[in-house]
């Protein structure tokens, strides 16, 4: 799964490795939470029934967790901020934005728990070890209410977890390599069984596994050092 989530990188460079124009800069963010607001690349709106050349692409800030635009009241939709790839084209809540409403969010690397046997948990911060900045594949939906208001949200999608990561946690996000930006925003054309087989999960050589501290818990706490490298807690005689 993924419940938290960083973005350090400078503006630049997020423009650069997605292709996509955003204008003003933004503040690295170490510790993000569900709920909050994250940044998604997307298809312009305007250009979703277009079948003419690929625009630039384009990104807007939605809300970290998805509810589907047919739920009346978005309090009572449980916090669906990780969507399971296995099930992600039969699910009523998913299709339309499976088909319509595919995004990219950008990201430096994600927080994990893993569960220990004398019941410690210890977080770790999984980044790449190889370039900056990564992509998750999620979907996006815009719910509208009777009043006018609107609410744009997001869910990451996951998948079963390499087996470099299985030691940590048995589901990670879906993380797109950069060749397949294109195919996974474009959703003019083809049908979204075209795109299934993008969700599965990066080598087991992409990753580096760090343990971090406590401070990682609270998702008021944003200062770099929630990145730092400690030293691992006792395991006990039996991982969970």
């Amino acid at each position: 799964m993924c419940g938290r989530f960083a973005l350090t990188a400078r503006r630049q460079k997020v423009e650069e490795f997605f292709g996509v124009a955003i204008g003003e800069d933004f503040p690295p963010r170490f510790n993000i939470a569900p709920t909050q607001p994250v940044l998604a690349v997307r298809l312009p709106e305007a250009a979703r029934h277009d079948t003419g050349n690929l625009p630039p692409f384009d990104a807007m800030l939605v809300r970290w967790g998805f509810v589907p635009a047919w739920m009346k009241e978005p309090e009572k939709w449980p916090l669906t901020f990780n969507i399971r790839s296995e099930s992600i084209d039969s699910k009523r809540s998913f299709r339309n934005a499976l088909r319509y409403r595919r995004v990219i969010i950008p990201a430096t690397g994600f927080y994990e728990w893993k569960k220990r046997a004398n019941g410690i948990t210890q977080p770790f911060f999984i980044r790449p070890k190889k370039r900056d900045l990564i992509g998750f594949a999620a979907l996006m939906e815009t719910w509208r209410g009777a009043d006018g208001s609107e609410i744009d949200t997001a869910g990451i999608i996951t998948t079963g977890a390499n087996t470099a990561l299985k030691a940590v946690h048995h589901r990670m996000p879906v993380v797109l390599e950069q060749a397949s930006f294109t195919k996974w925003l474009d959703v003019r054309n083809g049908r979204p069984s075209d795109v299934l087989g993008l969700l599965k999960a990066v080598s087991d050589d992409f990753f580096e596994v760090i343990p971090v501290s406590d401070k990682i818990n609270n998702a008021r706490y944003q200062n770099s050092d929630v990145q730092e490298k400690v030293a691992e807690k006792p395991a006990g005689h039996n991982d969970v």
